[in-house]
């Protein structure tokens, strides 16, 4: 009877005839070596401050994915509507991940170049910002163009939109003290105060919220620096 032959066996006699495994284990060392020589390259770009005098490297147009390129104005849409920050990649504040640098490793390879230049565009504090929820992280393509390069982290809360519309302009936030304004009127139990409620009372205890809510609001404004959501999309200052 003949024995049945095992693969694995073949496939390590057929290696031990050209390589020895000490050979083998030091190649794999190199390549291990090398690669965290570039991931850690990569990493040190990405924190660190771009020369504004260092040209950046061409990239293939063939071998881009149209649905990652985003024009300027549709970044900065979204980061009014979700108060979220468009600054280079040195602002940012956390650790970027495995997959990040990866994708960014791929990039160069994909394309034979060197990236510099990063953007990310993340929550306020994400940033680490000067004092005056999700990160996406961007190369500049040129003409306002950027092509998004990795996302991670978890989505942002579903109400942010909505609870952020308030700071978005000044007219919205007048709005919405107005609408304050009226619902606490209406949960004021006037007839404690009054024996006859009348449409006067109500017009007086509104213009009375209307002006309480408004100077709590412009307090907190002035005294944390705060600003809108058009104003300060793209600001590296923290109280801008």
């Amino acid at each position: 009877m003949l024995s049945k032959t095992n693969i694995e066996e073949q496939l390590k006699r057929s290696r031990n005839k050209r390589i020895t495994s000490e050979a083998i284990l030091a190649e794999v060392h190199a390549i291990l070596a090398q690669n965290e020589t570039i991931r850690a390259g990569i990493k040190s770009r990405l924190q660190g401050i771009p020369s504004p005098d260092k040209p950046s490297e061409p990239i293939d147009i063939s071998h881009l994915e149209p649905q990652r390129i985003y024009e300027l104005q549709d970044i900065k849409k979204i980061c009014v509507d979700y108060r979220l920050r468009f600054l280079d990649a040195y602002y940012f504040k956390g650790p970027f991940p495995s997959e990040a640098i990866s994708a960014i490793r791929e990039f160069e390879k994909i394309h034979n170049t060197r990236l510099e230049h990063f953007k990310i565009m993340a929550p306020s504090k994400l940033l680490k910002l000067e004092n005056a929820d999700d990160p996406l992280l961007f190369i500049p393509l040129g003409n306002d163009y950027f092509y998004l390069i990795h996302t991670w982290g978890n989505d942002l809360h579903p109400f942010r939109k909505a609870l952020m519309w308030p700071y978005k302009s000044f007219e919205n936030l007048v709005f919405t003290i107005f609408i304050v304004s009226i619902i606490l009127t209406a949960m004021m139990p006037l007839h404690l105060f009054t024996p006859v409620v009348t449409p006067q009372e109500y017009l007086l205890m509104f213009l009375f919220m209307f002006k309480a809510v408004g100077g709590i609001v412009l307090f907190y404004g002035f005294a944390k620096g705060k600003n809108f959501n058009n104003a300060i999309w793209d600001s590296k200052f923290y109280n801008a």
